[in-house]
């Protein structure tokens, strides 16, 4: 009679505070980010029953997340995913920019096996370290039959992937959960292949409307260096000053695609019959920027 197998859980590592330490352990709020290998993360947090994997994908503040470190990641990400004796993924992540990677990976891969992204706001050598339990949550949320796609797993809340949002600086669960956000239907998404192929990443630059807002930005950067696509972040329901609308309208006459989102932090952007320029729906900007920028890698070959 063969033996139960053992199932496999891979943890990939890209830095963040979960893998942060102060220089006075008395002192957490000052610290540098990504300096704990993943080995030395994963020593003491229990996963009976499961044989982990890990992998150092990246040690970096996630502020300084890069292109390079999203196809990497993607691309060890969608390894493992077709495993047959994989499980799921955990990954370890800075909470900055971490809503935009989980973004990106849920759109591209679109997986249906779990991927939890995991997190801390207080360094490693904490005394009262919130990334050791997170890390153990997110162990078993990809565990859970329940599960599938990407989540985030940070202070005891799971949050889709493509609707989870950074909404405080320095609270424990610093994360809310948007309501029905869907990929926009009008925006292409590349395959995986395509991403990790991709050498030279289309330029999309977010603009805010703000009172005053002239468009001067735009105008700019059109005439000297101008971007693919532009994502603005305009009020209420993604309403833009009318000088920056008219810049915007030249910019997309110039070639540029451009996208609204809403700046608020609740709500999205919904159809209207006054619209001159296409929205981004429940998507923030932030999430905006990226699926225009899938949309622009998509359309490249």
């Amino acid at each position: 009679m063969n033996a139960k197998k053992t199932k496999k859980i891979v943890v990939l590592a890209t830095g963040g505070t979960i893998a942060g330490l102060a220089s006075d352990a008395a002192k957490p709020q000052t610290y540098t980010a990504g300096q704990v290998a993943v080995a030395d993360l994963l020593q003491g947090v229990a996963h009976d029953g499961v044989e982990l994997l890990s992998e150092q994908v990246a040690q970096i503040d996630s502020k300084d997340m890069s292109f390079a470190v999203w196809q990497s990641l993607l691309a060890r990400v969608s390894h493992y995913s077709e495993q047959d004796d994989v499980q799921g993924v955990v990954i370890t992540h800075g909470t900055d920019t971490l809503e935009e990677t989980a973004y990106f990976l849920q759109a591209v891969l679109q997986p249906t096996k779990p991927v939890a992204i995991t997190c801390a706001m207080l360094p490693a050598n904490a005394p009262d370290s919130d990334g050791p339990g997170n890390l153990k949550n997110a162990l078993t949320w990809v565990q859970e039959p329940a599960a599938s796609g990407v989540s985030v797993v940070c202070a005891g809340q799971v949050h889709a992937g493509n609707a989870v949002q950074k909404s405080h600086s320095h609270q424990r669960n610093p994360f809310t959960s948007q309501a029905g956000v869907m990929h926009p239907a009008v925006l292409r998404v590349p395959s995986v292949a395509q991403v990790v192929a991709c050498q030279h990443w289309p330029r999309v630059e977010l603009v805010f409307n703000h009172a005053g807002a002239d468009g001067r930005l735009v105008r700019a950067l059109t005439a000297h260096d101008a971007p693919q696509g532009w994502v603005v972040a305009g009020t209420g329901n993604g309403t833009l000053h009318h000088d920056l609308e008219a810049a915007l309208l030249d910019a997309q006459k110039q070639g540029a695609q451009v996208l609204r989102a809403s700046r608020c932090a609740q709500g999205g952007v919904q159809s209207s019959e006054a619209d001159v320029l296409p929205h981004a729906g429940g998507l923030t900007a932030v999430q905006a920027r990226v699926a225009l920028l899938m949309h622009l890698v998509a359309q490249q070959t």
